[in-house]
């Protein structure tokens, strides 16, 4: 366990301080009574016969030295009982330190430093018994947001609960401890061959876990993800994990489950080592990727349906590694956002992105995503606005997409920034509409300028068999609301034709050709005499790149 407060350089020398002390105290009382006893044998008689009429008064110095003895006796009866006290007082004020060393103020539990001996005891006692040793790894799903969005004091008292609630689920004779914010640790003994027993255990956890907490008159419902690791039993001489292996084992099949989706569970498997190095690697790349300029902002074409016509183009990441070639944003994006790069990042693409379509077309309209996590930063409006300030860039020629599942998580907080980048003359759609549970309320009191039917949609209603009603029912919805409609997803003419007859709508997809970068968007629009006529030529048109081939005006 190492070094506990007690065990300071300090701690030691009271120790011997007090021991010092005692053996003093000790000595006097010890003299006193051998003095009593010989001063007393002599001086009674004397007494005794005095008292009788027999003998003459007592000697006065021996009387003094008996009177002294007594007075020595009450003193070292006195600075024993004081002892005493000092000692008991002693023992609780080093248990209490060693509770505070021990255990999470918090939630009670144990904390990092006491968990990992504890469960190695356990582990030994395990084997012993010829049992393995289960041992769980738990961290909260978003507790950040808990506390971003309900305060500290809110989330201390989810903790508190979830840590009362995890005592329940687990076996009586289980290690809890509190190792980090939101993670828990938990040990506990099985027979080796009795894996569903744990799993019984592990999904009783999540489910104790699961169940509404109130705080403040709120229902929080959070959920956690758990990964599961087990010691070896085997008689092969084989060497056995040690706590800390086992706690690094549950916490790879941990970030598996919430890789995952999230509230489940995993055991841990050798191969989930070798996906969170190469997550790690992922991660370095990134920050790295960042600060070098790795990151790029393409363009994919949005069309007017019935004219055929370029009306915009909406900005998608893409990150040209060194190291892994072109990369997809749905691989960095999601780990961006887990590791809150995911600001720095998007900036970094809007910068960009406005200094390419400042040199387009002034018709023409620049669309930018952004993430969730970025409008609970109430400064977004504010940076986004510099942005604009620094390109010069008219801030009515941008359009920001938000998903439909921000809505849901502040809906507060979304209407401020919503209303404050429309102050700016900004205009906002609301992308992948009909996927999330935004209400009719919730449309009418936020000022969107477009909704944008989500791409499985238009791939259902142009699929052969498929049905169109989901789609002409937000196509309905919009007119009600009078706000003009996106279709994403357009990748053959069917479905073109189709939606066309439902209305006036815009369109994007891979019909009209696949993103392309910043070099090869100006070299189409130069073709198509849609860039600015202010626009300076960059000096190198072919420097990101330049394969597609160029397209037409119209793209259909």
């Amino acid at each position: 366990m190492g070094k506990t407060v007690e065990d300071s350089p300090e701690k030691e020398k009271k120790k011997l301080g007090a021991a010092e002390r005692d053996i003093v105290a000790l000595g006097i009382a010890v003299a006193a009574i051998i003095l009593f006893v010989g001063a007393a044998g002599m001086l009674m008689p004397q007494v005794v016969q005095a008292w009788l009429g027999e003998g003459e008064a007592p000697d006065l110095m021996l009387t003094n030295a008996v009177l002294l003895n007594i007075a020595l006796l009450i003193f070292g009866w006195r600075r024993y009982n004081d002892l005493q006290r000092e000692v008991a007082e002693r023992r609780r004020a080093e248990e209490s330190a060693r509770l505070l060393a021990e255990t999470d103020e918090l939630t009670g539990c144990l904390n990092r430093r006491s968990g990992t001996p504890r469960i190695d005891a356990n582990l030994l006692a395990a084997r012993q018994t010829g049992r393995a040793l289960a041992v769980f790894m738990i961290d909260l799903d978003n507790f950040k947001q808990i506390n971003d969005l309900n305060g500290h004091q809110a989330g201390d008292q989810v903790l508190t609960v979830i840590a009362e609630r995890l005592r329940d689920a687990v076996p009586k004779d289980a290690i809890l401890a509190r190792i980090g914010g939101d993670e828990f640790v938990c040990a506990f003994p099985h027979l080796a061959d009795d894996r569903e027993r744990v799993d019984q255990i592990a999904s009783g956890v999540m489910k104790s876990i699961a169940a509404p907490i109130e705080v403040n008159g709120l229902f929080l419902e959070p959920t956690g993800s758990l990964g599961i690791s087990s010691s070896c039993t085997s008689d092969d001489g084989e060497s056995c994990p040690d706590a800390d292996t086992l706690i690094h084992q549950a916490d790879i099949a941990m970030y598996h489950a919430k890789k995952h989706g999230r509230d489940c569970h995993f055991w841990f498997e050798p191969q989930m080592e070798d996906e969170l190095r190469f997550r790690n690697e992922l991660e370095s790349s990134i920050r790295r990727g960042i600060v070098q300029g790795e990151f790029v902002p393409f363009y994919e074409q949005q069309v007017d349906l019935e004219t055929g016509e370029i009306t915009g183009f909406e900005m998608l990441a893409r990150w040209q590694s060194p190291r892994y070639g072109l990369v997809s944003p749905d691989v960095f994006i999601p780990i961006a956002e887990e590791i809150d790069l995911i600001s720095e990042l998007s900036e970094c693409l809007i910068r960009q992105a406005l200094k390419d379509a400042k040199g387009w077309d002034p018709r023409l309209t620049l669309s930018v995503n952004i993430s969730p996590l970025q409008l609970r930063d109430p400064w977004f409006s504010q940076r986004l606005l510099h942005l604009l300030i620094e390109s010069g860039f008219p801030a009515q020629r941008l359009e920001i997409e938000i998903t439909e599942s921000c809505l849901h998580e502040n809906i507060g907080a979304v209407r401020t920034i919503v209303s404050s980048l429309k102050n700016q003359g900004i205009r906002i759609s609301l992308d992948d509409f009909g996927t999330g549970y935004s209400s009719l309320a919730q449309l009418r009191s936020l000022p969107f300028d477009r909704l944008k039917i989500d791409r499985s949609y238009v791939a259902e209603m142009s699929r052969e068999g498929g049905s169109s009603d989901l789609v002409e029912a937000i196509i309905s919805l919009g007119k009600g609301l009078e706000l003009p409609i996106t279709a994403e997803g357009i990748e053959d003419a069917n479905a073109v034709e189709m939606l066309r007859k439902l209305g006036h709508l815009k369109g994007q997809g891979y019909l009209y050709g696949h993103p392309e970068d910043g070099a090869t968007t100006r070299k189409r629009l130069a073709e198509l005499k849609l860039l600015s006529p202010t626009a300076e030529k960059p000096a190198d048109d072919g420097e990101q790149g330049g394969d597609a081939e160029p397209g037409q005006r119209k793209a259909s």
